[in-house]
């Protein structure tokens, strides 16, 4: 071990004779003020601040790097230089030209500023490759500057990089990446091609979203053909839809629909019932089903039934039991597309909703599901045959991922499967121990976290409950069973390998 670190001591010590060596020009003063510039992490925080006015990937990006900025600073400056310290390289051997005017006097191993700036790179190409095409030159030149400024042996250069990129990739325990937006799902071939919107009938609920936007005028511009209705406030939107199908009698080929994932859930429901495809717009808050599915705007749907294509997706339904002593009400059915919950689950999706725009999905989760433990009474459920208390209880509209920990994305559309998972409220200490499976990022191995994959699950309530399916509060009932429909429903969605930009009538 003793020859191993001579070795790389005498390397350093080339490498730094090499730098000290090189005539001066413009790059010493460019490598002064950007090892400057990188101090204390205010290099990284401004790139932060510019990637996070853009939403999506680019904000993501932000967050990520920003956190393992943190955590990578913390392990540098707090654990690693008081345990390992070392000598930095002697100021006398490097040109004036070179040096930085107030050096650090600290430990030179490792290096904190490789290590922020490999952590930020890492974690903006985790989430955005194309934007880590810019930060991760810049990050490169951090890393070097502090050994052309002669603060930082090479060697602590390439340590703290590594140390840096580490973190970053550990984050991915606590904080998943999603390879890619789209779910996987069976392509579909018998749909049939809607030409300018022929034989559809969409319905289009100006409520969701934007309240001061109706997407109305836009469907009929979008699709002449169609028959598009605009929603009726406090009037049940299947209903609706249902009387529209109705009207146009043998003529309807599919039923569309615009709006957030509670209004694309009531439209499912007809589709299902009725065994016809269903075109999804967009319009609503968030649009998980949507983007899941793999349509994000107009032009898509347009796209997708001008090309005749669709893919298989699951309906997930719930019966609604009345109570026992009510032997004259019958189950009540509901379809839900993406996720169905009870107790305080409902209260944790409007947090995360709220959340979301400035922080991102999985650190708004993580936050609210604090913030609601805090705040939450359990609910007495039998489960599997077993009475139990839990906090909530989330089903899915098909397995979630990543597993054993807060589900974030589903990766599949036609699993055939429900996600069942529960916090337990009934061992002690109960929420702390939920809290810091989460920091550990160790959930599913926490004796209060359950969780199945099955295709049918029943639920009774000791006290009735309200069901919230979709992000939308629906009922109130002592027993809930949970299944997946017999067949699923046809969603139209492009298939990428067959898009050349040639069919696209709507663009201006």
């Amino acid at each position: 071990m003793r020859g191993r670190v001579d070795r790389v001591s005498e390397l350093d010590r080339v490498i730094s004779r090499a730098v000290s060596d090189l005539p001066r020009t413009r790059f010493d003063d460019a490598m002064k003020a950007v090892s400057t510039a990188a101090n204390h992490g205010v290099l990284w925080f401004a790139v932060a601040a510019l990637l996070g006015s853009r939403r999506g990937s680019s904000r993501k990006a932000a967050l990520r790097g920003v956190a393992s900025v943190a955590l990578a600073s913390t392990s540098a400056n707090g654990v690693l230089k008081p345990l390992l310290p070392r000598r930095r390289p002697a100021a006398s051997e490097l040109p004036a030209y070179q040096q930085l005017p107030e050096p650090p006097t600290s430990s030179s191993f490792p290096s904190g500023h490789a290590a922020s700036a490999a952590a930020f790179a890492t974690a903006v190409v985790m989430e955005s490759p194309r934007l880590g095409l810019a930060v991760v030159p810049l990050a490169a030149t951090v890393a070097y500057s502090r050994v052309h400024v002669g603060v930082h042996w090479s060697s602590d250069v390439v340590a703290g990089a590594a140390l840096g990129t580490g973190v970053a990739l550990l984050t991915r325990r606590w904080w998943p990446v999603r390879p890619t937006d789209e779910a996987r799902a069976r392509p579909l071939d018998t749909v049939p091609v809607l030409t300018r919107g022929e034989g559809l009938v969409m319905v289009s609920n100006q409520r969701s979203g934007d309240p001061e936007h109706d997407p109305a005028a836009e469907l009929e511009t979008a699709f002449p053909r169609a028959a598009v209705v605009r929603a009726v406030p406090d009037r049940e939107l299947d209903e609706q839809l249902d009387a529209a199908v109705a009207a146009h009698g043998d003529r309807v080929r599919a039923i569309g629909v615009a709006g957030g994932d509670g209004t694309v859930a009531a439209a499912a429901t007809v589709a299902g019932r009725r065994r016809l495809p269903l075109v999804v717009v967009p319009t609503g808050t968030l649009n998980h089903f949507a983007r899941d599915v793999g349509v994000y705007d107009l032009q898509e749907a347009v796209d997708a039934t001008a090309a005749g294509e669709a893919v298989a997706v699951d309906l997930a339904l719930v019966e609604v039991h009345p109570p026992a002593s009510d032997s004259e009400s019958v189950i009540r059915t509901r379809a839900f597309l993406n996720t169905a919950s009870l107790g305080s689950y409902p209260d944790l999706v409007r947090l995360r909703e709220q959340w979301q725009p400035r922080w991102g999905k999985w650190p708004a989760f993580a936050v609210a599901l604090v913030v609601v433990l805090s705040r939450a009474e359990p609910v007495r459920v039998r489960i599997e045959g077993r009475w139990t208390a839990v906090w909530f209880l989330f089903v899915g509209n098909g397995p979630y991922h990543p597993r054993g920990m807060v589900p974030a994305w589903r990766p599949t559309l036609d699993s055939g499967l429900l996600d069942v998972r529960w916090l337990r409220a009934d061992i002690r200490f109960s929420r702390l121990r939920a809290v810091a499976a989460l920091l550990l990022g160790a959930l599913g191995h926490s004796r209060v976290y359950g969780q199945r994959e099955v295709a049918e699950f029943d639920v009774e309530l000791s006290v009735p409950g309200m069901l919230a399916t979709d992000g939308e509060v629906v009922e109130e009932a002592g027993r809930y069973t949970f299944r997946v429909a017999k067949e699923p429903i046809e969603v139209y969605r492009r298939r990428e390998e067959n898009w050349t930009g040639r069919d696209r009538p709507f663009l201006p």
